[in-house]
């Protein structure tokens, strides 16, 4: 071997030597990295923006994986810790999910059973009561008209049942408020051509036996049923000779 052939046999032996001495520098990085940020573990986000007060749904979820170090500890990684969830607040698709982001459903107490019944969005109660709230349940019973004999035996006078405004039941937990529904709505039960389109929202009641009775009455039989929010901690109950309104007369 020449000297020529010998300088080219270290020079590869040098390469080689230097090739080695970065690959194992780089797995030496690569541990040091790996050993400050840790294993990586399961987490999940939002495919989906999900409305406030709405249930956490699997389907809505993508499963990732993220270094545990900068996994936040509030972060979900079990799927059965969403259930029987809702959304305290909107969720935005591509959100982290966190288990503060959630809060139980409201659960019906022994002796109760859930209720739910369709009103009216015009009535106010769109947007503004939620699972967890407490209302009272207003129905408004239309009176029975008939022309008689008056006082004082004057003909043509109007007589009979006055329509009036009832507290149904007072202090009713909502367990749940469904998605805004098209009615139909007749309008004028005797003219087809008035018919209009309104919106109603399901709402879902905890109610004992009798009251959930009281709630189904209202709504086969009341003109309108409507729902009064209470302000939040109000243990208030309405005296039973405000439960109960029919406009005076003005005789």
């Amino acid at each position: 071997m020449n000297s020529r052939q010998r300088r080219g046999v270290l020079l590869l032996v040098l390469s080689l030597v230097c090739a080695l001495a970065a690959f194992a520098g780089v797995l030496a990085v690569v541990r040091d990295v790996q050993a400050e940020v840790g294993d990586e573990v399961t987490a999940y986000k939002l495919k989906k923006d999900v409305p406030a007060y709405k249930a956490v749904e699997v389907s809505q979820l993508e499963r990732i994986s993220m270094p545990e170090r900068w996994l936040p500890v509030t972060a979900v990684t079990d799927l059965g810790d969403i259930r029987g969830k809702i959304a305290v607040n909107p969720l935005k698709k591509g959100s982290l999910l966190q288990s503060d982001m959630m809060a139980e459903r409201p659960a019906l107490e022994e002796g109760q059973q859930e209720l739910a019944i369709m009103i009216d969005a015009e009535t106010g109660v769109a947007g503004k009561i939620n699972p967890g709230d407490r209302v009272n349940i207003y129905a408004t019973f239309e009176g029975e008209q008939r022309e008689g004999t008056g006082r004082g035996g004057r003909a043509g006078e109007q007589s009979g049942t006055p329509s009036e405004s009832r507290l149904i039941v007072s202090r009713v937990k909502v367990i749940d408020v469904g998605e805004l529904t098209p009615l139909d709505d007749d309008g004028d039960r005797d003219d087809r051509t008035s018919r209009r389109e309104r919106e109603g929202v399901p709402i879902t009641f905890a109610l004992s036996t009798e009251n959930a009775q009281r709630v189904a009455y209202a709504e086969s039989f009341a003109e309108h049923v409507r729902l009064a929010l209470m302000a939040p901690g109000d243990e208030s109950e309405v005296p039973e000779e405000d439960r109960i309104y029919t406009l005076p007369s003005n005789e």
